[in-house]
């Protein structure tokens, strides 16, 4: 037996069809041999908040070990995993093919899946995960709405933490007025002197561009029809991410169904699928695909999806940019966010800014600590800021005017982090790469 894996890790589709796979007691066996080998190894002790309370659990028992750990306080692990996938894509030397078989993100998936199937899942954090109808409500009311998540509305918020678990402090996603499919109906003219002419995209807007920031697929739009790109925009629903951390694995398969056929015709019509979000384009890439095995569907549209940053970086390489980058005054400091790293296709974001000329590309590659909804819940956000001080710190020692993540939520945190470290010193301006991109480009204003 080798000690660790020099092999590309391997993951096995997920049996949640198999009644086995919601066996509480066949579950904490498993996470005991789990935990154990994670309790000997603790390379991962940094990467989130699930290991140090693993460790915390052996080293305060009686023996030091996982034997004098009764299983039942397992829970408060499991509920700090974020499913970032980071411990399984860049850490752990146990995952598969290696014969330990590690896979700490769905075991803590599969016990979730269990909570929900003994309807242990909390109400409001179940309303919490209909990105579609709370966005869809909430843009019709979008200054009301809000106003009312505004964390410095003293009337307002403690009422959202007491019923909802929301943290006061925590920064929460404003909503548009406008959906990206609405102000996306006049598609920008396309550059046919451009080296990328005669590409075309189909934009899956995914929940956070659809709902509260159309900007940034605006911003995206603009770029790929300046290098020649036609594109169009479509949004069948949620991509089940929210669904997938509260182990609704069935909620996720439908809406793989629903969105993977949806978006077939335009494969049909030569089109490319781009998932704006980075946790977006993993479940269609890799997460769907592990989910619904043997759907040819989900397998095609996986095999026909990029993240946005991916894509671009992909033209400049094979055909080349059309002209007119111009510097962003100052730097950038870029986070490459954890579903962007699970991806397993580089620091696309900043291969992406590094295209800018003449402009300081800084990279942090930690977790911001936010976890999709995680992070702004009650118990959590202390500790999600925590988690995140690190690129915080980074970014307020570069000293750079730009932050920027492909994650909005990311982005969002970390800025928050930045305030309580900076004191009085000016924010930088948060920004998704491709809204900065656009910039250069001068296709968006600065």
């Amino acid at each position: 037996m080798a000690e660790g894996s020099l092999q590309a890790p391997i993951r096995h589709p997920i049996e949640w069809q198999n009644p086995e796979f919601y066996d509480m007691a066949v579950i904490e066996k498993e996470m005991h041999r789990v935990f154990d080998i994670c309790h000997g190894c603790r390379r991962c002790f940094n990467l989130c908040d699930s290991f140090p309370r693993l460790f915390d659990l052996a080293d305060n028992s009686a023996t030091g070990e996982l034997d004098a750990v009764d299983p039942k306080d397992y829970k408060p692990v499991v509920d700090a995993c974020t499913l970032c996938d980071l411990c399984f894509m860049t850490k752990c030397p146990y995952v598969p093919p290696h014969e330990f078989n590690l896979d700490f993100p769905h075991l803590m998936l599969r016990y979730r899946a269990a909570e929900l199937a003994e309807g242990k899942l909390d109400k409001v954090n179940k309303a919490l995960t209909h990105t579609d109808r709370n966005g869809k409500f909430a843009s019709l009311v979008a200054p009301i709405a809000n106003w009312a998540s505004d964390r410095h509305n003293g009337l307002t918020r403690p009422v959202l933490q007491a019923v909802a678990g929301i943290a006061r402090d925590a920064e929460l996603p404003k909503y548009a007025g406008q959906t990206f499919q609405q102000r996306a109906l006049d598609a920008p003219k396309v550059n046919c002197d451009a080296p990328g002419f005669g590409r075309k995209a189909v934009l899956y807007a995914t929940c956070f561009v659809e709902f509260n920031d159309p900007a940034i697929g605006l911003a995206a739009r603009a770029i790929l029809a300046h290098n020649g790109v036609e594109t169009e925009v479509a949004y069948p629903a949620c991509c089940g991410m929210p669904q997938l951390e509260a182990g609704d694995i069935a909620d996720v398969a439908d809406r793989a169904r629903t969105v993977s056929k949806a978006l077939q015709r335009y494969i049909d019509e030569g089109y490319e699928v781009i998932a704006l979000v980075p946790s977006c384009a993993l479940m269609l890439k890799f997460e769907w695909p592990l989910i619904l095995p043997d759907d040819p569907d989900v397998k095609r549209l996986s095999e026909h999806t990029s993240d946005i940053s991916e894509y671009i970086v992909a033209i400049a390489r094979k055909e080349g940019l059309a002209p007119g980058l111009e510097a962003l005054p100052g730097g950038v400091t870029v986070h490459i966010a954890c579903h962007a790293r699970a991806q397993n296709m580089g620091q696309k974001a900043a291969e992406l800014l590094r295209l800018i000329p003449d402009t300081k590309i800084d990279v942090v590659e930690r977790c911001s600590g936010h976890g999709g909804s995680w992070g702004v819940m009650e118990g959590n956000f202390e500790v999600a800021l925590k988690v995140g001080r690190p690129v915080a710190r980074a970014a307020v020692n570069n000293e750079n005017p730009f932050v920027a993540s492909e994650c909005p939520l990311a982005a969002t945190h970390i800025l928050q982090g930045i305030e309580r470290l900076a004191g009085d010193a000016p924010l930088p301006a948060q920004a998704h790469p491709v809204q900065l991109f656009a910039q250069a480009y001068g296709l968006v204003g600065g």
